[in-house]
């Protein structure tokens, strides 16, 4: 899980070490949190067209490694991106997504919540990133803001309509608490002893969560890592401008287990800032989590592959089975992916699986797909069934071989006779 408030700047070259890629064992999931993404009104309106560049970022360095974007929302400058290994695609389900404003006077999206909730082999998870008021005197109006975002934001699926029904939920972002009482000369002598201890019982969260019995809930590791604002661009040092604003760990992720819910453990295994990027005057935080739990189910809802071989010269045809029955609509459909694709979005592709259905029984169906759809270049595939009802892709198939296209030549001779 990363949390960056990226102060509008463009995307560094390279974020390997931001969400760990050279640690020894790969991540499942990744939930990124950006806040104060630029949201200039041209550049919003471009990032609405296409995807903005740092979603083509993450998506640019994740992809090759197997991983795919299963979810995304963005409200002005928040930003939260969901990413998946491959192999977990088709037991992520019921994806949704809602948004809270809560910044002057909860018409513009500078302030208030994003979040994103699915289910992961049939537990239920919420990842709520958010960026709150800002400056020292408005502690309570954070935990006030916050609590209006879990009571406003809803979803469309039995058993979790609230953020905190679901079973996990990840609270993290921007959250501008900030140390309290201690004077700049103490809080610098402090982070440079890295006595960071001294400054804890000052923490605002931290203080504020002995008052409200609903942030007692949630739990956050400790706080031992500097503080990540504020800082001069492009440098480890704290504000040395005229205000000299005093450091706060502003950027946060905490999380919350539903009471005595089982089969489900998880353990924060890091919890730390990047000092690696100075394009914002935040460090960007990040923590990684082993989730212990029961898979509810252990096989995809569809099973799918292509018949015979695949070019853009003949028409091909989909065989499916459908393993558990699930509510199937008229708009799904089966989308044909290059191998490392980005996204739901990202196919060649696609079929309706009622429109073009040619067979149909108890075992197998079969969808057919004309050849003037397929421009399949070569290079390894894999179908994958999208189900609209669950938003989600619930059957992938094994990767097969898109033959090239066949070009063919004729020569004519051309006989000239007076």
């Amino acid at each position: 899980m990363v949390t960056w408030n990226v102060a509008t700047a463009e995307p560094p070259d390279d974020i390997s070490s931001l969400i760990q890629l050279d640690s020894q064992k790969s991540a499942d999931l990744y939930a990124i949190g950006l806040q104060e993404v630029n949201a200039a009104p041209l550049r919003f309106v471009t990032d609405l067209a296409f995807e903005d560049p740092w979603s083509r970022l993450f998506m640019a360095t994740l992809a090759p490694r197997g991983y795919v974007k299963v979810s995304s929302v963005r409200m002005q400058g928040l930003l939260l991106l969901v990413f998946s290994q491959l192999a977990h695609l088709p037991f992520i389900r019921n994806i949704e997504t809602t948004y809270t404003r809560t910044g002057i006077f909860g018409y513009w999206g500078n302030k208030g919540g994003v979040s994103a909730r699915l289910s992961f082999y049939g537990h239920s998870l919420c990842f709520l990133n958010c960026h709150l008021a800002a400056h020292m005197e408005y502690a309570s109006q954070r935990v006030d803001e916050f609590e209006y975002i879990l009571d406003t934001q809803s979803f469309n699926i039995e058993g979790t309509p609230r953020i905190l029904n679901h079973r996990l939920v990840f609270w993290f972002g921007d959250l501008n608490f900030r140390i309290a009482d201690h004077d700049l000369h103490f809080t610098h002598s402090a982070i440079n002893h890295k006595d960071f201890h001294q400054l804890w019982q000052k923490d605002q969260l931290i203080m504020m969560k002995k008052q409200e019995a609903f942030l007692q809930e949630f739990e956050e590791g400790s706080l031992s890592f500097r503080p990540t604002y504020k800082y001069d661009l492009f440098s480890d040092s704290y504000d040395t401008s005229g205000k000299k604003r005093k450091p706060a760990w502003t950027d946060r992720i905490l999380w919350r287990m539903k009471p005595k819910e089982l089969p489900l453990k998880v353990k924060q295994d890091l919890y730390t800032c990047c000092m690696d990027y100075g394009i914002s005057d935040h460090k960007p935080v990040l923590s990684t989590f082993t989730l212990e739990l029961r898979k509810q189910y252990e096989s995809p809802l569809v099973l799918l592959y292509p018949e015979g071989e695949w070019s853009a010269d003949f028409d091909a045809v989909v065989t499916y089975t459908i393993q558990e029955p699930f509510a199937s609509s008229a708009w799904d459909w089966i989308g044909v992916y290059k191998v490392g694709f980005r996204s739901v979005s990202d196919y060649i592709t696609y079929t309706w699986v009622k429109d073009d259905e040619v067979f149909c029984s108890d075992k197998l169906i079969k969808v057919y797909v004309s050849k003037d759809e397929i421009p399949v270049l070569g290079g390894e595939c894999v179908l994958c069934y999208y189900s609209s009802n669950l938003k989600c892709i619930v059957g992938i198939s094994d990767p097969f071989q898109g033959g090239p296209i066949r070009c063919y030549v004729l020569l004519l001779s051309i006989v000239c006779r007076k």
